[in-house]
């Protein structure tokens, strides 16, 4: 037996209706991203999860300093990434793009750009940069610019200090960098 669709007035109207709705509905949700990017972010995402070779052992924080310049520090340290809390992530950092030392993927770092941050970790500040700091160290998620002192406390402490000292970062941008640069994995 054929079945034949018949088509009247009502119930075109109504699947427009649905449709429009529907439509209106995807593209209203905030944190859609409709773009080519998204599959890139998935694959790196795919990558990050599958390729990591970032540990919080004090051998891996030494062994940044030999490392070539371009070689990758790749991964969670301590949980696993989560996708939606990645893509959070990155899309956070994308306001700080113009400022190049401030890595945009906080589980996909260069070498290079570890070891310009360390660089800063030992530079005194001011008394009022130190309240900044001191701001950032009480009110970030993890109470420090890491979940533990490895080689992401000596890069964001660093990177902190350089943000402050030569950007005028205040207590709350220190923040807002540190959480949203955090690579220990899992969510918030």
């Amino acid at each position: 037996m054929k079945r034949t669709l018949r088509l009247n007035r009502r119930s075109v109207v109504l699947d427009g209706l649905f449709g429009a709705a529907a439509i209106a509905g995807i593209l209203s949700r905030p944190n859609l991203a409709i773009s080519a990017d998204d599959s890139d972010l998935a694959a790196r995402f795919k990558d990050l999860t599958q390729n990591g070779n970032s540990t919080c052992s004090a051998k891996f924080t030494e062994s940044i300093a030999t490392m070539p310049p371009m070689s990758r520090i790749k991964g969670s340290c301590c949980s696993p990434m989560e996708i939606n809390r990645y893509t959070e992530q990155v899309s956070g950092l994308a306001k700080y793009r113009a400022i190049p030392i401030i890595p945009q993927d906080p589980y996909d770092i260069s070498a290079a750009t570890a070891r310009q941050a360390i660089a800063y970790y030992d530079l005194q500040l001011t008394s009022d940069e130190q309240m900044a700091y001191d701001y950032a160290m009480a009110n970030s998620n993890e109470k420090g610019p890491c979940c533990c002192q490895c080689w992401r406390w000596k890069v964001y402490g660093g990177l902190a200090k350089y943000l402050i000292h030569e950007h005028g970062f205040d207590g709350k941008q220190i923040v807002d960098v540190w959480n949203l640069s955090d690579g220990c994995g899992g969510g918030m």
